[in-house]
């Protein structure tokens, strides 16, 4: 971050402000966490702080310190609406579109509040006055880290912050396993642990809580896994009748796709979540090594993300997104079989 940017931002937080912080729509682990421990962070400067979240989000992140204080906008709207348009400042986190919000999307675009973006995901929009975008960056969670490091308030990190934040980074890096992982990212967790995250037991509340018709759906997932060996891709579908069958509730999906990037020799990994409610095919998108998954989701499914973590939409059937899927997999088998 420019060091002009981390001037001119310390010296608008050096008096109270009323502040929003907005997670993306469908928030993970990283945005709870990053939204949440930026909350706190700006309560121990005497700031009005509130944190509102586009639509709800798993059980299995409702634990984390300043849970119950989280809005959500389509159950609040009013309240939430009311917020936006009072705000001094509006923090946006782990997401770089307004588009990326769900019916957030226009009271955002048009409040007039100075934006402040901490986001790790690549081709962000130009919408916010200071921009701490940066795509090598393992979470946002790592970000916000290193925001309060640049603001020179690392001190003020306490097992609250640090709680919120290890959850961010622990999720985002697939339990520091994925490439993204630095060795800072390693010796920032080290300071949380320091400072009072509790990893193990932060590890069991996020992963160890499954419930028999979570761990149902998915051996349904894991029935109808699919490999395509000449194209070193695997895929995974769920219809609506599938999830209904299994009392499916939001969560439940987290992490499934991993499984099929699991299996030797595959390269690219897909899951396809048919939801009859908005009316659209929900796709999340996984690879190995510098095959682009980021570019596949943009060209084709309507998303984008990461290099190796992306995700998507289809608006056409389960079946024929699947069958665009396949179609479109001989156009990428060189970079395939070379990644």
């Amino acid at each position: 971050m420019k060091k002009q940017d981390i001037s001119s931002i310390k010296q608008l937080l050096a008096t109270p402000k009323k502040i929003v912080i907005v997670p993306h729509k469908n928030p993970d682990g990283d945005a709870i966490g990053s939204t949440l421990g930026l909350y706190h962070y700006l309560l121990k400067h005497q700031h009005e702080a509130q944190v509102i979240a586009p639509n709800d989000y798993p059980n299995f992140l409702k634990w984390i310190p300043g849970n119950d204080h989280i809005l959500i906008h389509d159950a609040q709207t009013s309240t939430s609406e009311t917020l936006i348009n009072e705000a001094d400042i509006i923090f946006t986190l782990d997401f770089n579109a307004f588009h990326r919000t769900g019916n957030m999307e226009q009271i955002l675009t048009e409040s007039k509040a100075l934006k402040i973006m901490i986001d790790h995901h690549q081709a962000p929009d130009d919408y916010a006055t200071y921009m701490y975008s940066d795509v090598r960056m393992s979470s946002t969670c790592e970000m916000v880290y290193r925001f309060i490091d640049f603001l020179g308030d690392e001190k003020c990190i306490d097992a609250c912050i640090a709680t919120c934040l290890y959850v961010g980074i622990m999720t985002d890096t697939g339990s520091f396993r994925f490439s993204s992982t630095t060795s800072t990212t390693h010796r920032i967790v080290a300071k949380l642990i320091d400072k009072g995250a509790q990893n193990s037991e932060i590890h069991n509340n996020v992963y160890d809580t499954n419930s028999f018709e979570r761990l149902q759906l998915l051996g349904c997932a894991l029935t109808n896994l699919k490999v395509i060996p000449e194209s070193r891709a695997a895929y995974i579908s769920l219809s609506q009748e599938e999830l209904n069958r299994f009392n499916y509730r939001k969560g439940d999906t987290e992490g499934i796709v991993n499984y099929a990037l699991s299996l030797e020799g595959i390269i690219l990994a897909a899951i396809f979540i048919e939801d009859k409610q908005e009316g659209i095919i929900k796709i999340s998108l996984r690879s190995k090594g510098d095959f682009s998954v980021n570019d596949m989701s943009r060209a084709h499914f309507n998303g984008g993300g990461h290099t190796n973590a992306a995700g998507g939409r289809s608006e056409i059937s389960l079946n024929k997104t699947i069958e665009k899927f396949i179609s479109i997999l001989p156009s990428y088998n060189q970079a395939l079989n070379h990644a």
